[in-house]
C-alpha cells in the first residue's frame, strides 16, 4: 500500500486545515487507516484512526477539533482540523495497516506510512 499525504501548510491559530492522503496498491486489504504526527523533539502521536467498519478513534488533544474520514470511491483519507493551536504544529503522517488486531496500539502496528506533510500553526 502506497500513501501520499498532502494539504499541509502554514495556518494561523484558530484556523482550519484539511489533510488528504491518496492510497494505492492493495487498499482493499487495509483494516485501519490513521493519521500520526510528530513535533520536533517529541514522540510520534496518533491523532486519529478509522477502521473499515467506520469505528473512530481520536487523541484527547484533538477531540472536538479533528474529524477523520475516508472516501472509498477515491481511495482517499482525510483529516479535517479546526481551531488549530500552536501545539498542533508537526509533521503529519498518513498510516494504514492490514493487521486485523483491532485498533493498533503502537505505531509499529501500522505497516504502511506516507511521506509526511508539515503543518505549522503560527501568527
Amino acid at each position: 500500500v502506497q500513501l501520499q499525504a498532502s494539504g499541509g501548510g502554514l495556518v494561523q491559530p484558530g484556523g482550519s486545515l484539511r489533510l488528504s492522503c491518496e492510497a494505492s496498491g492493495g487498499v482493499h486489504s487495509v483494516y485501519v487507516w490513521g493519521w500520526y504526527r510528530q513535533a520536533p523533539g517529541m514522540q510520534r502521536e496518533l491523532v486519529a484512526s478509522i477502521s473499515v467498519s467506520g469505528r473512530l478513534n481520536y487523541a484527547e488533544s484533538v477531540l472536538g477539533r479533528a474529524t477523520i474520514s475516508r472516501d472509498n470511491s477515491k481511495a482517499t483519507l482525510y483529516l479535517q482540523m479546526n481551531n488549530l493551536k500552536s501545539e498542533d504544529t508537526a509533521v503529519y503522517y498518513c498510516v494504514a495497516t492490514n493487521l486485523k488486531l483491532g485498533f493498533p496500539k503502537t505505531a509499529g502496528e501500522y505497516l504502511y506510512w506516507g511521506q509526511g506533510t508539515q503543518v505549522t500553526v503560527s501568527k
